[in-house]
C-alpha cells in the first residue's frame, strides 16, 4: 500500500518521537522512508554580513545533512531502505510539496500537543501539513519528557 513514507524532522526530540512509528509503517509496507529536513531561511541580521549569514547557512546545511545521515544510518540497521534529504524553505509549505513531487504515499510526523493560544500564535506545522497534504498523514503526539 506504501511505498515511500516521509518523515519531518526538525532535530529535536519531540520530532524523532515519530520516528518509530515510521519505522513500523516502512516495515510492515516493505517501504523507503525518506528523513526530510527543511531549512528555514535566515532572517538577514543587522550588522551581518553576507559572507557570515552565507557562511552560517552552509554550517546548518552541514549540521542537518549529518543529523539525518545518522538517523538513517540507524534506520537502514534496523533493515528497512531510508534516504535524506534536506531541501530550503518553510516546513507547511515544503513538506506537502515535496510529498505530492516524489510520489510519497504517507507522511508521519509529530504534533507539539499545542492548544489554543499557543497554536495560534505560533501556528502549527503539522496542522498545515495536514490541510495542506494530498497524501495521508499519520500524526503522532509527541510529549515533553520530565529528566
Amino acid at each position: 500500500m506504501y511505498k515511500r513514507v516521509l518523515i519531518p524532522l526538525d532535530g529535536s526530540a519531540l520530532a524523532e518521537q515519530a520516528l518509530p512509528h515510521a519505522i513500523a509503517q516502512a516495515g510492515c509496507f516493505q517501504a523507503e522512508l525518506i528523513l526530510l529536513k527543511v531549512l528555514e531561511p535566515f532572517p538577514h541580521a543587522r550588522g551581518m554580513s553576507l559572507r557570515d549569514l552565507e557562511r552560517i547557512k552552509q554550517q546548518a546545511s552541514t549540521w542537518a545533512r549529518e543529523y539525518l545521515d545518522r538517523l538513517a544510518t540507524d534506520v537502514r540497521q534496523q533493515g528497512i531502505t531510508a534516504q535524506a534529504v534536506t531541501i530550503d524553505g518553510r516546513p507547511h509549505v515544503e513538506i506537502p510539496q515535496f510529498a505530492e513531487t516524489n510520489q510519497v504515499h504517507l507522511i508521519v510526523m509529530s504534533t507539539r500537543g499545542q492548544s489554543g493560544l499557543s497554536r495560534w500564535l505560533m501556528g502549527s506545522v503539522a496542522d498545515r501539513v495536514v490541510r495542506g497534504a494530498t497524501v495521508p498523514v499519520l500524526l503522532v503526539r509527541a510529549e515533553r519528557r520530565k529528566e
